[in-house]
């Protein structure tokens, strides 16, 4: 079918093979090498359509929007083309990156304004939900990982988007990745120095947005970056409930959105979304990758901070920082307690001592990994509460079926290490940054489990079910993985190095071409791209 792009149509649809429309007489034609197949959508200032480019080989589609504003008031028409111009030339700025779409076309055509860009095939997140439901925890933070380093980069390039949505969100078919769209409302040329000085940037002159995700300081005409935050945070909620903004409660003394009644999620992620959706700008997160590194945050690192700021340590007490100064936490800091931001720097210098304990395993270091944790988190609980011994958390095999039969799911930051778990159905429980070293998962069902930075070291997986896991950092050195289906799973990071992935299954699977030449893999291996061989 060839479609008419003149407004005032009476009858817009056509013979594939037309030139000229039957029922006005227009070109169908449009700029002599776009032909329209049909429409998309239509919007309060312009109409999408999806075309073939009949000039370039292979007629890829492409997608045209048609400035159309609803009404016709000299203001109106203004603002609608501010918007367009606004949104043609954000593309041709941003567009070059892999999850935005890629700006072809910009031109005026019979008193028309056209901006013609790349067809990006796949369903919304929007589409997504309707079609299966609310989301899991692990899906989110998947979401989380993949979207945010898109709107670290739009922001560096001072451009805030103002209506991030599930909407305008498409999961790309060919790779699964995530490409944010619909760029007509954003923001450009942010000064950020008036932002600094005055507590806001200036003036926008319309209040654009979609009610529900935009915060309150955009629809007040005054976004800033974290604007796009909050909207990231409702469009997290909208994956976790299936329910959009309208149909939420909100407290009426606070006005905050209230959702965590409605799903089961971990303290942690809850408190990172908690935070993202702050009414007061200032105490939201206020760039992207804040809300990344809060999201790498190890629960029990979390533990620790609340451990020191209800009970601060006297390091003035004799013996009292001694620990700390032996672990290379503190050093110089006698006389002070323990602020927030102290915390902080805790936290930090906690992580740097565990990647180092990673490191000294690696180079032969003959205590095990399982042991040197155990270590660690002693010397962490001894130096911060005054006991002499603390156990790392730990479960046997028939605790732990016990504990998942009767419905728990979060086993983050336990020693797991050696269990039989054989055949088990373990899906969509909680690993983060627990131990399984040797573990034998053969064939156990850890279908959108959550298994980030957790260690995998020598682990049996064969034939287990790791469909859509997620895997981010997790240490995966020697594990078997023969047979194993991880498809979709997300393998950012993951240490690969000798892991046997003969026979796997990695369709759709998020992990790199460097990962992978550091594992074993064969002709029967399916790679990312759902094709059978060596790389």
């Amino acid at each position: 079918m060839s479609y008419c792009l003149n407004p005032n149509c009476p009858n817009p649809e056509n013979l594939t093979c037309s030139d000229k429309c039957q029922a006005c007489g227009s070109s169908l034609l449009l700029r002599d090498r776009y032909r329209v197949l049909k429409a998309l959508g239509q919007g309060g200032f312009g109409a999408t359509f999806i075309a073939r480019d009949e000039v370039l080989p292979g007629q890829p589609s492409c997608v045209i929007k048609q400035l159309r504003p609803t009404a016709t008031a000299p203001h109106v028409l203004e603002m609608a083309r501010e918007l367009f111009e606004r949104e043609a030339v954000t593309l041709g700025k941003i567009g070059n990156h892999p999850q935005v779409p890629r700006l072809l076309d910009y031109f005026e055509s019979g008193e028309q304004f056209y901006l013609v860009q790349e067809y990006i095939s796949g369903a919304t997140l929007q589409q997504e939900v309707k079609a299966k439901g609310q989301c899991s925890e692990t899906s989110v933070k998947e979401f989380l990982t993949d979207i945010l380093p898109l709107l670290q980069y739009i922001h560096s390039q001072k451009v805030i988007h103002r209506d991030i949505k599930p909407a305008n969100l498409i999961r790309r078919a060919q790779d699964s990745r995530l490409v944010l769209i619909d760029f007509g409302a954003v923001k450009n040329q942010v000064s950020q120095t008036l932002a600094l000085r005055s507590g806001q940037t200036a003036l926008t002159a319309y209040a654009i947005g979609t009610p529900g995700f935009a915060p309150p300081e955009q629809m007040a005409m005054r976004p800033v970056y974290s604007s796009d935050i909050y909207a990231l945070g409702v469009t997290c909620i909208y994956l976790l409930t299936a329910k959009s903004p309208k149909d939420l409660d909100y407290n009426p003394t606070t006005g905050e959105m209230m959702w965590e009644h409605l799903v089961q999620v971990s303290p942690h992620l809850s408190g990172v979304i908690r935070k993202m959706l702050e009414v007061s700008v200032r105490s939201r997160f206020q760039s992207a990758d804040e809300v990344l590194k809060a999201l790498e945050m190890e629960p029990y690192l979390q533990d620790l901070e609340k451990g020191m700021v209800s009970r601060p340590v006297d390091v003035t007490k004799k013996g009292s920082g001694k620990r700390f100064e032996d672990s290379g936490i503190l050093n110089n800091h006698a006389s002070v307690g323990f602020s927030s931001g102290g915390v902080a720097q805790v936290a930090a210098a906690i992580r740097a001592r565990r990647a180092k304990l990673v490191e000294a395993t690696a180079s032969g270091n003959q205590r095990s990994t399982v042991s040197k944790l155990a270590t660690w988190n002693q010397e962490s609980t001894n130096a911060t509460s005054g006991s002499k011994s603390q156990s790392v958390r730990q479960f046997n095999t028939e605790g732990l079926l016990s504990a998942y039969t009767k419905g728990r799911r979060d086993f983050a930051s336990y020693n797991l290490a050696l269990l039989n778990l054989q055949g088990i159905d373990l899906s969509e429980a909680n690993f983060h940054a627990s131990v399984l070293e040797r573990a034998n998962l053969q064939g156990s069902n850890l279908y959108n489990s959550d298994f980030g930075r957790a260690s995998l070291n020598r682990a049996n997986l064969k034939d287990a079910n790791l469909n859509k896991a997620y895997l981010s950092h997790a240490d995966l050195e020697g594990a078997d993985l023969r047979g194993a289906d991880l498809s979709y799973a997300y393998l950012n990071h993951a240490n690969l190095r000798g892991a046997n992935l003969c026979g796997a299954n990695l369709t759709g699977a998020k992990v790199s071409d460097e990962q992978l030449v550091l594992a074993k893999t064969n002709w029967m291996t399916v790679r990312p791209n759902g094709k059978r061989g060596l790389l």
